[in-house]
């Protein structure tokens, strides 16, 4: 059986928008200290949890992709761009009455699918650009 893809960021936006469309206030609880996450620190609790109002009005150009969640918020005044990877979202609530899904341990971030080349290329160019496969059709 090939490898199935985490079912979490297709919840979450599946409840992002039901939250929404009831007219509630959307609110990510994410466990600060999974790998990839990017969060004010000073905001994270003693158990590296961090609770986000992810309302349009809150946040600006949110993303919630397959593979991250991306967006700007203001935190105490200061902008910060937030990333998190779905697999860190613990749950996703309505503040106003606590209705949502909670998605329990964070998961571990997906592998890397390995080098198209078959691995042969450490990446390393020796400090030298990479040649580009397109070429100038006329």
């Amino acid at each position: 059986m090939a490898d199935v893809t985490s079912r979490r960021p297709y919840l979450i936006r599946a409840i992002y928008d039901w939250v929404l469309d009831n007219g509630l206030t959307p609110h990510l609880l994410v466990a600060a200290d999974a790998p990839g996450v990017e969060v004010p620190g000073e905001f994270v609790t003693e158990d590296s949890r961090i609770t986000i109002n992810v309302s349009p009005t809150a946040v600006r150009n949110l993303e919630v992709g397959n593979d991250w969640i991306h967006f700007s918020a203001r935190f105490s005044g200061r902008p910060f761009q937030v990333n998190v990877p779905p697999g860190a979202v613990l749950a996703l609530y309505a503040r106003e009455n606590g209705e949502g899904m909670l998605f329990g341990e964070a998961e571990d971030p997906p592998e890397p699918p390995p080098p198209e080349n078959g691995g042969d290329d450490d990446g390393d160019t020796g400090g030298k650009p990479r040649g580009s496969h397109l070429k100038v059709v006329k």
